[in-house]
């Protein structure tokens, strides 16, 4: 156990900063909240703003950059800008993974939990004392937070396994708290059991109305449906149960189909009689990318932080992927080797590029300068350009070259937490697992799933197209989810999770019950993961890959000032060491 002080100690300070701050002093996208003293709860608006608050710390830079490295830079597709110095970025690159590395800090985390579990303590005084906060409303903004703290912990889980955690609220430097830190076991049960209690009274989406921006901003039953779809594909993945890979296709299924009844009813009048039997309504290739990553909260966004630009500029994204800071005009963070070409054998264990064809729009559109063999980084285009470069792509012989042309100040991009295309993956990596033979029907749904998300993005004249017979194998065709998922879902924060998914479900006795620091011994990495995984590496990939050999080496260490605390356990496979930096 622990004293949970280190944990929430800035919050405490926050929480005073914020006491004399108003949500009228400024406007924002999500409001700020009033204060969160034993004045705050006396009327809805007061909960409002509160639930707004969990949301606007959810944006922050420090959530923003741990969302990609955690999620992303450690994989094949991401690496550290040569122009950029930063130690920190060279030694997870390196595998150096060190306990004084300031990217394994939690505790923006940890802040949004606390506010969630604020909201939660003390909603229900507030129905006592305004008769305008309904008990419609209570549970709305009670499962939001419910879902909102799950899914910190679910990124915390994937970061780091063994976490603490806790459902109360902190609320003072005197309070003495105890946090148990949990085996993944627990914490994933906790989160999908309050998840599917969420799911019975967050509001189904669309309901705030045409084009608000809150359909996809806040959490909905769809965005809750999503979590628990990735949710229990992550734990199938840990335990091999084919009971959670059935759960997260129930999951993905809801989504898909809430999304399309949203579409009819939004397009009956224009529809007539629908005799389509299209039940994803994505954009096509020319569109998909204009309408989801520069114009935002499309109709494909299950759930997307929002930023106006003004208060809640996307600087942790922009500084990652466009400039460093208003001084330096060049990113953090590069895309690898993998996406500067294509190759025909990219969807198998042979392939070292991303991309299999020219005629993908994505292949162009995602990544500045491509169809260069030669560079060993490209500039990140996805989430950075306002230009929506919609050409014919069969005339293209070189990528866009990058620009500066987009102004550092004001930078409001939304970052897309889900969407559909996403969850149509993820049902078609779990009825994969379902298969028992090369010959079941699930393999034939999962290509279905695959050649839809794909087709789309070729283009309509394109002959190179996937075809069934080349991957009628569980094995082919697992490796087609994987590589279809590295080109639609590129640099959006997910590429290592996917790869420890697929690590995973090649690891024998993973014990999801026990914590890493209770074990003797740990499950052996397998070398199809970290084949992919050192694709990126211009040289000292063999290094990297002799350097992971057992399941902590997936996980980041725990900051080191966390350590001195009583009772929290490292990740066993890391040392203690003086290089400590913040980030």
């Amino acid at each position: 156990m622990m004293k949970s002080k280190n944990i929430f100690k800035y919050i405490s300070v926050a929480v005073t900063a914020l006491i004399f701050t108003s949500c009228n002093d400024f406007l924002t996208i999500y409001p700020t909240d009033k204060t969160i003293g034993e004045d705050a709860w006396n009327t809805k608006r007061d909960v409002d703003n509160m639930v707004a608050g969990a949301y606007r710390e959810m944006i922050s830079g420090e959530i923003q950059n741990r969302v990609v490295i955690w999620g992303a830079f450690r994989s094949d597709e991401l690496a550290k800008n040569t122009n950029y110095s930063n130690s920190n970025l060279d030694n997870i690159s390196a595998v150096n993974l060190l306990p004084g590395n300031g990217y394994n800090g939690w505790n923006a985390f940890y802040s949004v939990i606390n506010r969630c579990n604020l909201v939660l303590a003390h909603a229900a005084d507030v129905m006592r004392k305004d008769p305008n906060f309904t008990e419609g409303d209570y549970q709305t903004a009670c499962a939001q937070m419910k879902a909102l703290r799950s899914l910190c912990y679910f990124y915390l889980v994937r970061a780091f396994r063994d976490v603490p955690y806790t459902t109360q609220a902190y609320e003072s430097d005197d309070q003495d708290m105890q946090v148990l830190q949990s085996s993944p076991d627990s914490v994933l049960q906790a989160c999908i059991s309050n998840l599917e209690d969420a799911a019975k009274y967050v509001v189904r989406s669309g309901a705030y109305g045409t084009n608000d921006w809150r359909n996809v901003g806040y959490i909905t039953r769809d965005a809750v449906h999503a979590i628990l779809a990735d949710i229990y594909l992550w734990r199938g993945s840990m335990t091999h149960n084919v009971a959670d890979y059935q759960k997260s296709i129930e999951y993905a299924d809801m989504v898909i189909k809430a999304k399309h009844e949203h579409y009819l009813s939004v397009h009956r009048n224009n529809l007539g009689i629908n005799t389509s039997t299209d039940i994803y309504h994505l954009y096509d290739g020319a569109n998909a990318f204009a309408m989801n990553f520069v114009q935002g909260n499309s109709r494909e966004s299950i759930l997307e932080w929002q930023y106006d630009g003004t208060v809640n500029s996307n600087e942790g994204l922009e500084n990652l992927y466009y400039w460093y800071d208003k001084d330096h005009n060049y990113s953090a963070l590069m895309a690898t080797q993998i996406f500067n070409s294509v190759d025909v054998n990219a969807n198998t264990e042979l392939g070292s590029k991303v991309y299999m064809s020219t005629n993908d729009y994505r292949y162009w559109l995602h990544t500045y300068d491509v169809n260069n063999s030669e560079a060993e980084q490209l500039a990140v285009r996805k989430f950075i350009t306002d230009n929506p470069f919609i050409v014919d792509i069969s005339r293209l012989t070189v990528g866009e070259a990058r620009t500066n042309r987009r102004a550092y100040a004001n930078f409001r991009q939304n970052w897309i937490v889900y969407r559909l295309t996403d969850v149509m993956l993820m049902k078609a990596e779990a009825q994969v697992q379902t298969a028992t033979s090369d010959t079941d029907d699930a393999l034939q749904k999962a290509f279905q799933l695959v050649q839809t998300v794909n087709k789309r993005s070729m283009q309509e004249t394109a002959r190179d197209t996937l075809k069934f017979d080349d991957y009628r194998t569980k094995e082919n065709m697992e490796r087609l989810v994987l590589a279809e998922r590295e080109r639609e879902l590129c640099y959006e924060g997910k590429r290592w999770f996917d790869l420890m998914r697929f690590g995973y479900r090649r690891m024998i006795g993973v014990d999801i019950k026990k914590k890493m620091a209770d074990q003797t011994q740990w499950p052996a990495l397998p070398s199809d993961m970290l084949k992919i995984v050192v694709r990126k590496y211009v040289s000292g990939g063999d290094a990297v890959s002799y350097k992971m050999k057992s399941e902590p080496y997936l996980y980041f260490p725990i900051l080191e000032s966390e350590i001195k605390v009583l009772g929290i356990k490292q990740n066993p496979v890391y040392k203690n060491n003086n290089s400590n930096s913040k980030n």
